[in-house]
């Protein structure tokens, strides 16, 4: 064991040794992208009798601007400047993408993909969520009286997320006779759930 130890910190120090060439880092330098770096504009904003600066305000979108179908010059700047960032931060990662994929194989490997959750009987049905194997999202179900009895499929998680960048099912209720469904959806990743109602009869 301590030789196994010995090897593997001697192998870190030889990496950690490794330096580039000064050819090397100069061409390294003239093919990466800048980092972004943000405008300021002077905004204050006064709450409770305290004055601050925040120069990045110019960054907070309303709902409306966040929701249009076509972005106002303000939004534009916003998407401009994220995106410029998305792109540098997959240059400086580019190098680690066999590894990002090796530990995500990792994971997901390690993850029960057909997992449901355990049941629980409410007014004569047992109620459930279960995943379906390469599935993001739930399955929301129940069964009648009995586990053994045909399952009714509630929300359809995957088939309602497609189309939807984000997708995310809220609280659930069920009216006192079963056959009216409560739940909220959001799928703006504001947190805020639109209530929707489906008849289960």
């Amino acid at each position: 064991m301590k030789t196994l130890t010995t090897v593997a910190f001697a192998a870190l120090i030889l990496i950690g040794c490794t330096e580039s060439t000064p050819q090397e880092k100069e061409n390294s330098s003239k093919d990466m992208i800048e980092a972004p770096v943000a405008k300021k504009e002077p905004k204050e904003l006064t709450t409770h009798g305290h004055t601050r600066n925040d120069p990045y305000y110019w960054m907070r979108l309303s709902d409306e601007q966040k929701n249009a179908e076509t972005p106002d010059a303000q939004t534009q700047q916003v998407l401009d400047y994220l995106n410029a960032e998305n792109d540098y931060r997959v240059e400086q990662m580019a190098h680690t993408e066999e590894l990002q994929d090796k530990l995500y194989e990792e994971i997901v490997g390690r993850i029960k993909q057909t997992d449901m959750s355990v049941p629980t009987l409410v007014d004569g049905y047992y109620y459930y969520t279960r995943y379906e194997e390469g599935q993001d999202y739930a399955m929301y179900c129940r069964k009648k009286e009995s586990l053994d009895n045909e399952e009714e499929i509630m929300l359809n998680g995957p088939e309602m997320a497609e189309g939807h960048s984000y997708f995310s099912i809220g609280g659930r209720a069920i009216s006192t006779d079963n056959n009216l469904l409560a739940y909220g959806l959001d799928t703006v990743s504001r947190r805020k759930y639109t209530v929707h109602f489906k008849n289960l009869e």
